[in-house]
Formats: C-alpha cells, structure tokens, sequence
C-alpha cells in the first residue's frame, strides 16, 4: 500500500490503514509495519479503532471490555451494518460464546469445554497421526509428484478432526466450505452491501444444516461431542435450541476454517524459508516450538475485536464508550518493540514464540487452542519428515480474507 491509498469508499479522509486495498489481502504485513509506525492506535474513516503494537492489543484483550454487538454505539460501519443486516445484527444471531460476554459467555464455555481439557486432546493424538500419514500416503502416490497442499492435507486434517469430535452425520462437504468461507467473513470489516446479503444467506443455510444435524443426533446419541452438547447440564443449566445451533457452527467452523489456515500458512513460511525448513527436518523435536513461531510468523487470525464499555485509554489515546476496537494480532506478532529487531524473521527455535497472541488472550481465548498446535505439530512435522525435499511448484492463490486468510491453493512438489 502506497502513502495516501484510501478505502475506495466516500469517507472524505485519507486512510493510512486500508484492509480494501488491492494485494492487502495477500501480503498486510508491510501495511501493519506503517501502521505501528506512524498510528498505533488509530481510528479508520469507517469509525473503528485499531490496535496495531504487542503491548495495547494483548492489553485490550485482556481488559474485559465487552464483544457484544449491542454495545457498540452509532457511526459509518454500524449504519452499513444495520442497513445490510437488519434487526438481524451484524454478526447474526449472535448466541455463540464467542459472542457473549461473561457471565453468559462463562456458562456456555463451561458447556463446551469437557472436550477440549489437555487430556482429551492429547488422547486424540493417535487419530490425528493416523489422518496425517494416510493423507501423506495418498500426496506420496499422485503420478507427477505434484498436488495442492490445501486440498490433499490443510483442509482435510482438521475438517476430518473436528467432524469425527462432533459425530456429525454426512453432510456436503464441498458446500459446507463454501458456506464456512462466506460466513467468516462476517469476521471482518465489511462494506459490501453484496457480501453482506451473501452473509445472511449462508448463516440461514448453515443454520438448517446444523438444526437437521441436530435431529438426526437426538435418535443417534452416542460418546461424541454433539451429544455431548445435547445432553449438556451443569447445575441444572442446559442450551436451548438456538443456543445449540450457535455453539455447534461456532465448533465446527473454528474447527477448521483455521487450523486450515495454520497449516498452510506455516508451510508455505518454511518453503520460502529453507533454513529454517532444513533446521525442522534436521531436529524433529523441534515440531512444537515451531508451531508456536508458524503462528507468529503468519497467524491464523489476524484480528480480535472488543467493544468498549466505558472509556478506554491506550498509549495516552482515549477510545470512547461504545467503541469498535480491532486488537491487530497478526501486527502484535511482529512489533519490533516486543520481539526485537528480527521480528519479521521466521526462527522455529525462537524461545518465546509461544507469548504470541494468536489465539488471543483472557476470557475469549481460544477453547480450541490445544487441539489446533496438535495438529499442526503433527501435520507440518510428519509432512517435512516424509517429504524433505519438498518444494513450492506455483503460484498462491489466496482466499481474499482480511482477518481469517490463507491460501485456497498451494500447489507443492514432493521429494
């Protein structure tokens, strides 16, 4: 991005942090490094606020202020917001626990949270290598040596994970991602009007298909996370219906839209990086420190977002009550100030790599977090062992995503 670029909206300023602009999607990084230099705090055309160095995002995210739409008060992107969405809510109905601030968001994760304690995922770890090595099978017998990375393992791995956890019956697969993929972007600034409608439709038929989901498990319970979630009680406490269907996409969508993400991004980092793909395959028990530096390097999720309740004040700027504030982790995880000078620089044997706020910080930190440096310890490791040869065959295409990005296609050479 160029000094100057504006959002190619008719906000009549100038904007020096512009996630509209063309190639931002594909490379934000130079973007966040001007915006730590020249506005760390800093308030976009649109009326949202972003935090872009270590120490105000993993302070914000941390502070308890809310994430409940409701809060916010009147500007620009509310009013395209509401225009688009309606009575609806910008980020639908709103019930999941990513949505819900405590004590509500303490219930719902108290629900959830039995399958995701260290010890249940640590027993997953002979499933997830079997999934690995059956995937790296199938890359190893392709005649030409060629595939695409996201098809054959970043996407697969984690879909298969989580909707073996779930118990979910069979559902469309291909159709499933391309509505998992729209409705992500709800995730992010939108100014679309269009993007917006697609939105609203997606969460309509994502909505049927996990309410039909439903149905089919209440006459199949059985030990698996769905049932789970149906019989769930906790001092006489159980979801209602909405409140199922909100927690059960949240799960399945988080589940792997991005650990899809993790993978990729962190293979691709090594392939542009073969030192440190050399170190990985010289070391391989060096597999879990470099999960934490893949989601420094290049997170998963590139921004949070907090609603203030009350005046907020971060490097002697004071945000108002009812403020949209983005907390930039991707931007965190490169501040020079926190991680030094090479911070741009991808070291898998960096010794505090796991301070990274990938998976955000306080209350809203990620529930799936174990389960996701699973496995991508165990995809990135298996795959650099099998294939130490293995190289970038073409171009990336990307998913065009501000906040949840990643490549769609990551064509690779095995040897």
């Amino acid at each position: 991005m160029t000094e100057g670029t504006t959002t190619g909206l008719d906000t009549g300023n100038e904007n020096i942090f512009d996630p509209f602009a063309p190639g931002y999607a594909e490379d934000p990084y130079p973007h966040y490094a001007r915006l730590r230099e020249a506005a760390p705090v800093h308030q976009h055309p649109l009326g949202f606020w972003i935090l872009s160095r270590y120490d105000e995002v993993s302070a914000l995210l941390r502070s308890g202020h809310s994430v409940e739409d409701r809060n916010a008060g009147p500007g620009p992107l509310r009013d395209l917001s509401e225009a688009a969405y309606g009575d609806r809510g910008r980020r639908m109905n709103a019930l999941s626990m990513l949505d819900k601030d405590p004590p509500d968001h303490t219930r719902l994760r108290r629900l959830v949270s039995k399958a995701f304690t260290p010890r249940a995922v640590a027993a997953l770890e002979p499933e997830v290598v079997a999934l690995v090595d059956a995937a790296l099978d199938r890359m190893a017998a392709a005649g030409d040596g060629e595939v695409d990375l996201v098809a054959e393992l970043a996407f697969p791995l984690p879909f298969s994970v989580i909707s073996q956890m779930m118990g979910m019956p069979d559902i469309d697969h291909t159709r499933l991602r391309e509505l998992t993929g729209t409705l992500v972007r709800s995730l992010e600034p939108v100014a679309d009007p269009e993007l917006m409608a697609a939105i609203v439709a997606a969460d309509d038929e994502l909505s049927l298909m996990a309410r039909e989901a439903i149905t089919w498990k209440r006459g199949h319970l059985c030990d698996d996370l769905l049932s789970g979630l149906i019989q769930a009680e906790d001092d006489g406490d159980v979801l209602d219906d909405d409140e199922l269907v909100a927690q059960v996409l949240l799960l399945y969508i988080a589940g792997h839209e991005t650990t899809v993400n993790l993978i990729a991004n962190g293979v691709l980092a090594l392939l542009g990086n073969p030192d440190q793909l050399a170190l990985l395959r010289d070391d391989p028990d060096l597999a879990g420190n470099a999960v934490e530096e893949l989601l420094r390097y290049d997170s998963p999720v590139q921004m949070s977002r907090r609603i203030t309740l009350e005046p907020y004040v971060a490097d002697g700027h004071e945000i108002p009550p009812g403020a949209f504030v983005i907390a930039s982790l991707a931007s965190a995880n490169h501040d020079q100030a926190f991680w030094g000078p090479d911070a741009w620089r991808l070291r898998l044997d960096r010794p505090n790599a796991h301070q990274h706020v990938s998976f955000g910080a306080g209350v809203h930190h990620c529930l799936g977090a174990a389960l996701a440096r699973l496995e991508g310890r165990v995809a990135v490791g298996r795959l650099v062992q099998r294939f130490p040869g293995i190289t970038q065959a073409g171009p990336v295409d990307w998913n065009g995503r501000i906040n949840l990005r990643g490549p769609v296609h990551l064509p690779v050479t095995l040897a």
